[in-house]
């Protein structure tokens, strides 16, 4: 009997486990108060203080926001960041050329001259958080309308603003939590030298491409390595030869110890926006209308870019970031849609709609403060049904659709501000080169007036005409086509041509600017968009979901109910964790360097292995690297709550140790940025033994090992 129990208990061991992933993107300030215990009971071996404090370095000092888009982290005592390679993806781009194909082979700096700068990029160290939602409310009142709301609030934060960051290098913003209930200042301290130094190919950073992408199991690298820098005195700075290696006040050890099913796993970072409040009406919305009008307007806009990548090298280096950034998201709002439906992500927020109308019938004081909340978002989307997908073409189509139309959104107000103040000019006129600069460094022509031909005239078949901006209606009307349109434009434009951009800025005029097509595009594009909505819907929008937000917060306060991401600072706690996506299918916590062979297609350049990585698997030659089986760790899943903007976070063990890098969601919970599955919703993070194991054993650049903390 002892022998059979032994036997049973040893099985058990070795089942996945069914572990729920941890809701919440929680804000450091209040995570003593709020998570801590909890934390605790799930097994961190850490202080509070060792999270986040304020006065001395902790946790939270080695996690930056890179670029303003990504998470990075530190990961030696001389400004190392760690982050994602698609995070660093443009940077390897920029540096890339036909002779030097970074993102074809990578890129490792030998030495710390070979590190190279990237104007631009920089990273934001956060260095306290503060409760100012006493300062805010304080002069908000239920009377106020909408707008008169949104005026006191911006005039008390930069009186707040000012005061945190007076006779400081710092930066500070006032955020709105729980849309516009609480509200806190964060102040940050910028770096502006941010120098790559380390990427594996795209064949590991990007391997399994837009097939694996959102998806588990997954064998993808996805990693990229630079270095911050500093002015001598430990200050903020721009690019600078001078400047030295960033001294932080804290940098994350690395374990070598890998992790089991059940351990203990956090991740910090900047996420970017979640929607974890919207109503039933807005589910609606976004699975019949929005999401499908952002696919089907991307589907053409990556159809035309792969033409003219495939047929020239250099053209698909230039091109390689856009059409990253484009897929990532056509793919994403896919899998949002499909699992919404799956997930049945309408029928629980009726549900929870319900309990509320109930609720709040059920109370004279909360009838007349709640009464009129589902009302309000009702009426917003009834009102804006008609019109949200003009409103996604106007994005999609015509200011992100063509690269020289977005140059020309951003820079024609600037240009008409200025160009009859020649002091102004001059003083503005190198900003305005290096944006140019950038524009055109990943500009292709050709390509742009393509885009231009096959978006706008998508644009004239599915929108309704009385939603067409002038510009269109103008085409439709005359006896040209949207390709000759493009032509002229093509042609003419000053923002089509760096020759000819440059020759507008050696001598502005007014009068060049305002004939130009695309500045008529652009006034027409604001004029469709801004003037599309009303007021009324607007405001009721606003007040609809801040009054939602606080009575199902009222109404269920043992629940717990995290704010929504809004790129700033937070934390998220859960576990090491295998799942179930389907009956009879379990998904392993792991992934190893033998799954990546198993899927390599050397006809498919999405799964192409490198000659180095098959011959450093078949000797399994993988150092201190590998498990405890003697295999060689890639991937791995947790029950961590994360979105966009959380690329690049650190995953972090209970003693604060690295052990791994995350990178994405599970495509059985993508609808998870509105309704938080907590029985299939996983982080995907590369494991960082195969981090080490690619700057080691493949790059050879054991120095960067040696500055890293070891454990």
């Amino acid at each position: 009997m002892k022998k059979i129990i032994i036997l049973l208990l040893a099985v058990l061991l070795i089942l996945p486990t069914s572990v729920n992933a941890g809701e919440g993107m929680w804000i450091p300030l209040l995570m003593k108060k709020l998570n801590y215990k909890g934390m605790k009971k799930a097994g961190l071996k850490l202080s509070a203080k060792d999270l986040y404090d304020v006065n001395n370095g902790s946790l939270k000092d080695a996690i930056v926001s890179f670029g303003g888009f990504c998470t990075g982290e530190v990961i030696s005592t001389q400004g190392l960041i760690l982050t994602n390679h698609h995070c660093g993806y443009d940077a390897i781009q920029k540096h890339s050329t036909l002779e030097n194909n970074y993102l074809e082979d990578g890129f490792w700096a030998m030495t710390r001259a070979d590190e190279k700068p990237n104007p631009g990029l920089f990273v934001n160290f956060l260095v306290r958080i503060d409760d100012v939602s006493k300062e805010v409310n304080k002069v908000l009142s239920d009377t106020m309308s909408e707008r008169e709301r949104a005026s006191a609030i911006s005039e008390v934060s930069k009186g707040l603003t000012k005061k945190a960051t007076e006779n400081t290098e710092f930066d500070a913003a006032v955020e709105s939590f729980y849309h516009g209930n609480e509200f806190y200042l964060f102040v940050y301290q910028k770096f502006g030298d941010v120098r790559l130094v380390g990427a594996p190919p795209s064949s590991v950073g990007k391997y399994g491409g837009d097939t694996d992408n959102w998806m588990w199991p997954r064998q993808t690298g996805d990693f990229s390595i630079f270095r911050v820098y500093s002015s001598k005195d430990g200050s903020g700075s721009d690019y600078d030869e001078e400047n030295i290696p960033l001294k932080p006040k804290h940098s994350l050890p690395v374990s070598l110890k890998g992790v089991e099913e059940g351990d203990f796993a956090m991740v910090w970072g900047y996420p970017g926006s979640t929607d974890r409040y919207l109503s039933s009406w807005g589910v609606k919305q976004a699975i019949e209308i929005y999401n499908p009008s952002v696919v089907e307007v991307r589907d053409a806009k990556l159809a035309v870019m792969r033409k003219y990548m495939n047929a020239d090298p250099a053209t698909k280096i230039m091109l390689a970031s856009s059409y990253a950034q484009t897929a990532n998201y056509w793919k994403y709002y896919i899998g949002q849609t499909e699992q919404l439906i799956n997930n049945n992500v309408f029928g629980k927020k009726i549900d929870l709609e319900t309990k509320f109308s109930s609720w709040i019938s059920n109370d004279k004081k909360r009838k007349a403060k709640y009464g009129q909340t589902l009302d309000y978002i009702k009426d917003y989307y009834d009102g804006t049904n008609s019109t949200v997908k003009n409103k996604v073409y106007l994005i999609e189509a015509l200011y992100s659709g063509s690269s020289a139309a977005s140059f020309a959104y951003r820079a024609v107000s600037g240009l008409e501000r200025v160009i009859q103040n020649p002091k102004m000019m001059e003083r503005i006129r190198p900003r305005i080169m290096d944006g140019s600069k950038a524009h055109f460094s990943e500009f292709h022509a050709e390509c742009d007036r393509e885009l231009m031909t096959v978006l706008f005239e998508m644009y004239s078949k599915n929108i309704a005409e009385d939603q067409q901006p002038q510009f269109i209606k103008e085409v439709l009307k005359s006896d040209s086509s949207f390709e000759a349109y493009a032509n002229r434009i093509y042609k003419t434009s000053i923002f089509m041509s760096e020759d000819r951009f440059n020759a507008f800025l050696a001598n502005p005029d007014s009068a060049i600017l305002a004939q130009d097509p695309l500045t008529k595009i652009v006034k027409d594009f604001r004029k469709s968009y801004f003037g599309s909505m009303s007021p009324d819907l607007a405001s009721k929008k606003e007040k609809g979901y801040r009054l939602w937000t606080a009575g199902v917060r009222e109404m269920l306060p043992d629940q717990d109910w995290s704010a929504d991401a809004n790129s700033t600072m937070r934390m998220t706690y859960g576990k090491v964790a295998s799942y179930e996506p389907k009956d009879g299918i379990t998904y392993n916590y792991y992934t190893t360097l033998d799954g990546v062979m198993e899927k390599e297609d050397s006809e498919n350049p999405e799964f192409f292995v490198p000659q180095k990585l098959k011959e450093l698997h078949k000797a399994r030659d993988y150092g201190q690297y590998a498990d405890k089986n003697g295999d060689l760790p890639v991937g791995l899943i947790s029950a961590n709550d994360i979105t966009g903007g959380n690329s690049g976070s650190p995953l972090i063990n209970a003693k604060g140790e690295l052990i791994g890098v995350a990178f994405d969601g599970n495509w059985e919970a993508m609808s998870g940025d509105i309704f938080f599955e907590d029985k299939l919703q996983r982080t995907i993070s590369v494991d960082i033994r195969y981090v080490l194991f690619m700057i080691d054993k493949y790059a050879g650049a054991k120095h960067l090992i040696d500055e890293m903390i070891l454990r």
